[in-house]
């Protein structure tokens, strides 16, 4: 309090803060017909503005999910993508005629796919 005059606290928070409380605060509004019938009305809009964080913190963690999902399947195509130039030009480099001189050039293929 300052000559009488009562500040309200989030006016005192950085600008970015305060707009993100002001959301989180609108979404909470919308559990009002609930936490207004609570004893401790404070506390429960607290609680409503926690499930609404964790709402939104479970569809990032979902869609980070599939975003994972996609890149390891980009990964896996790549890899295959790799491992077939690589034979190509090996094959090209000792044009292998028998199973065996096929065999070795799988192999040479293997270890260069571990590069």
């Amino acid at each position: 309090m300052l000559f009488g005059e009562e500040e309200d606290w989030k006016e005192l928070l950085s600008g970015r803060v305060q707009v993100e409380l002001a959301e989180l605060i609108e979404k909470a509004k919308l559990h009002r017909a609930a936490y207004t019938q609570a004893d401790d009305v404070k506390v429960a809009q607290l609680w409503a503005a926690l499930v609404e964080l964790s709402l939104e913190l479970k569809k990032t963690q979902d869609k980070l999910t599939k975003m994972e999902f996609l890149a390891r399947g980009f990964k896996e195509l790549g890899e295959t993508a790799k491992r077939e130039a690589i034979k190509e030009r090996v094959s090209d480099l000792f044009r292998p005629k028998s199973v065996s001189e096929k065999e070795e050039v799988d192999k040479i293929v293997d270890t260069l796919m571990q590069f």
